[in-house]
């Protein structure tokens, strides 16, 4: 994935020429598609998502708070009417529909305290015929391929980004961190969303995606480049939503795609996308929700956030075994690691042969040596392989053959001494049975 030009790429807005009732400059128009799956894991579809003349959108409702298909459908309907020509800044049009999307969730959860938490990402396209204004919030994401090569146009407002941009953590293990469900800001009626807002120049032949995370979470930069190439705007967001999910996506799958082209290949008459909760909960954004959109509110998870994400929200309810075991990121520099700890055995294991020998000798036992009654010094053991920890220590005038049968076949059984004084004092004791007195 490549970085765009900022100098070429990125520029204040266009203003619209008004002359044209079609408002922008008439050179450019978009085609589009829109598609939104609740997956293979959810219940419902929390995902909301519009596509239309001028506007690209896309919002994923925060599924570990309060009904997340209602701030995203309701942050839908309230920045469904910027889709309109207009000779307006984008930057100040996109960040006042943000700003009422998200007052309206504040009304909503005043209205239903069942609604107390919810909220949503908004990910917003506004086209002008020449520059597309994007505003972010949250971790949905837009993307432009051009020329082939795809670039990441916002940036995610997440935990787990923020490791990353601080170089703790790569874009792999991010997609398996334990808290990479956390996001930082969201449209949830409480604290100001501080949009991210700024401006693309656009192409003949770019291609825009806008997706929520159940596409880019399990879909890398290479893969979503390659599907994202191919075939018409319809072929692309299908492909993109049945790839997510036989990638193993648990999320809803919510993609929009549309090709800048001449104003000349346009279709002629084409009607804007709804797709997600926001077209299974048609509602103006004025109305109050009925009682058979309203269910039990979920508490939030008491589970507490690691550091550096205060005030975050959780995307799922954070499950406390669940993070126990979820998948971690493979630790940098595993090699090192692995090395480590072979070393570190290698030498335990040294120390422990080594003080095991230590006491070996300093035990003794008597025993038989080619006739002889003779001190050994070590334990009466042989190791596999024939290797014995003992060896001759004294030898004595005792002769085995001169000993009772009961006697000698003690000392061929080997008689355990507690020290070598004791050894000798056994020697004693069998040369004056041999011997007599």
């Amino acid at each position: 994935m490549t970085e765009l030009d900022t100098d070429t790429a990125i520029r204040p807005a266009v203003r619209p020429d008004a002359d044209g009732p079609e408002g922008g400059n008439g050179a450019l128009r978009l085609h589009w598609s829109a598609l939104s799956d609740v997956g293979r894991v959810r219940k419902d579809n929390q995902d909301s998502g519009y596509a239309g003349p001028w506007l690209l959108l896309v919002c994923d409702g925060v599924g570990g708070a309060a009904r997340g298909d209602v701030a995203s459908s309701t942050a839908v309907q309230v920045l469904r009417r910027l889709d309109e020509p207009s000779s307006e800044d984008l930057l100040e049009r996109l960040a006042g529909a943000l700003h009422r999307a998200h007052d309206r969730i504040a009304e909503l959860a005043e209205e239903d305290q069942s609604l107390d938490g919810t909220s949503t990402t908004a990910t917003v396209g506004l086209f002008d015929g020449q520059s597309l204004g994007l505003g972010h919030v949250g971790d949905s994401r837009a993307y432009l391929l051009r020329d082939g090569e795809l670039s990441q146009l916002t940036h995610d407002h997440t935990f787990v980004q923020g490791l990353v941009d601080e170089g703790r953590i790569t874009d792999d293990e991010a997609r398996v961190h334990p808290h990479r469900n956390l996001i930082l800001k969201a449209l949830d009626g409480v604290r100001d969303p501080a949009p991210d807002l700024f401006t693309v120049a656009l192409s003949p032949g770019d291609r825009l995606l806008f997706c929520s995370d159940g596409a880019s979470g399990v879909l890398d930069d290479e893969r979503l480049g390659a599907i994202l190439g191919q075939g018409t705007p319809d072929f692309a967001t299908v492909e993109l939503v049945r790839a997510s999910l036989e990638a193993g996506s648990t999320d809803n799958v919510t993609c929009v795609v549309a090709d800048v082209v001449p104003a000349s290949d346009a279709p002629v008459d084409a009607d804007p996308l709804l797709v997600g909760a926001a077209a299974d909960l048609p509602r103006t954004a004025g109305a109050p929700l009925g009682e058979a959109t309203v269910k039990a509110r979920t508490p939030r998870s008491s589970t507490a956030l690691p550091d550096g994400a205060s005030g975050a929200i959780a995307t799922d309810p954070l499950d406390v075994e669940a993070v126990r075991y979820a998948p971690r990121a493979p630790h940098r520099f595993a090699w090192l690691r692995a090395l480590l700890v072979v070393l570190t055995l290698a030498g335990v294991t040294w120390v422990v042969g080594v003080g095991a020998w230590w006491w070996t000798q300093h035990q003794f036992f008597v025993g038989e040596d080619d006739g002889v009654v003779t001190i050994y010094r070590g334990v009466d053991t042989t190791l596999p392989g024939g290797f014995e920890l003992f060896h001759p220590y004294e030898t004595t005038d005792v002769v085995v053959d001169g000993l009772s049968d009961y006697d000698a076949q003690l000392v061929q059984d080997g008689i355990a001494a507690a020290d070598l004084e004791a050894a000798r004092t056994t020697v004693d004791n069998l040369a004056a049975q041999q011997f007599g007195e």
